[in-house]
């Protein structure tokens, strides 16, 4: 069975993150939810080729992006930011999505025209109500990106823990639907992403930004056989199921940590707090 790499390097300076992937660089899209965004998502804008903001995702960019940048020339940027949509500079903003996408129902108005005037693409999903917001930014994404760019590309999602749970929730079914995609969902506690079941998973830990604590937890189906290595308790054949043993609060030891399984599991781990380092 084929293996399949893993690697949070998009926590990292673009130049290491660089340096991290050789040969094969990965290809990031960012799709920016209706949630507090993660206190390092200037980061993985400047990782990333593709910008998207589902819906109210736009508020949360247009509010608080520049607040979490801190140095001399994102204040800069800052301060750009909120010029008028007539003054010629603001087409250089740092913060402009290249599209915004969803149905509509809780961008603002004045910040759908501030993006529009900018010559972001808005992109009116109203008539379809029976995907997520989320669920629609992905699609887009995959219909953009060439055949040859899908096996390097990696699909982050600010914002997408905390609020409400149905809202999750339907995160989380949105790796299961994509689950060919590497999508992983990100907070500012942990990230979340699938291992599909039918690759084994080779999980790069960056231990400067990541960690220690983690988990895997069966989606869709019961694990009847799981096995790991690099844990403080490793997996060996393991059954896990909701209702019975289900590996949380793990902690990671090594610099790779190898899973195997006979259903897809949900890998998360926590996210350090770079300021208290």
């Amino acid at each position: 069975m084929a293996v399949m790499t893993h690697s949070s390097s998009f926590l990292l300076p673009p130049t290491i993150t660089d340096a991290v992937n050789g040969s094969s660089p990965t290809t990031y899209a960012l799709i920016i939810l209706n949630q507090r965004l993660p206190r390092f998502s200037p980061l993985l804008w400047q990782h990333a080729k593709i910008r998207l903001c589902a819906d109210g995702g736009a508020n949360r960019l247009f509010d608080n992006m520049p607040e979490l940048c801190s140095d001399e020339h994102n204040v800069q940027e800052r301060f750009y930011m909120f010029l008028p949509p007539s003054c010629c500079v603001i087409t250089d903003c740092l913060y402009k999505p290249d599209v915004i996408k969803g149905d509509m129902d809780s961008i603002r108005p004045d910040v759908l025209n501030f993006y529009k005037n900018l010559g972001t693409m808005i992109v009116d999903n109203s008539d379809d109500q029976d995907t997520t917001d989320l669920h629609k930014c992905i699609a887009y994404v995959l219909d953009i990106v060439s055949d040859d760019d899908k096996s390097n590309l990696c699909i982050l999602v600010a914002g997408a823990l905390g609020g409400r749970f149905d809202h999750e929730m339907g995160n989380i079914n949105s790796l299961c639907r994509f689950s060919t995609t590497r999508i992983v969902l990100l907070s500012d506690d942990c990230l979340i992403q699938l291992l599909p079941s039918n690759r084994h998973h080779q999980i790069h830990i960056h231990s400067s930004v990541e960690g220690p604590h983690c988990g895997l937890i069966p989606i869709g189906a019961p694990s009847g056989s799981s096995t790991t290595t690099g844990l403080q308790w490793n997996l060996d054949n393991t059954e896990m199921r909701f209702g019975g043993l289900v590996s949380t609060s793990n902690i990671v030891k090594g610099e790779i940590v190898s899973v195997r399984s006979d259903s897809d599991l949900l890998w998360t781990i926590t996210i350090k707090n770079q300021s208290s380092n």
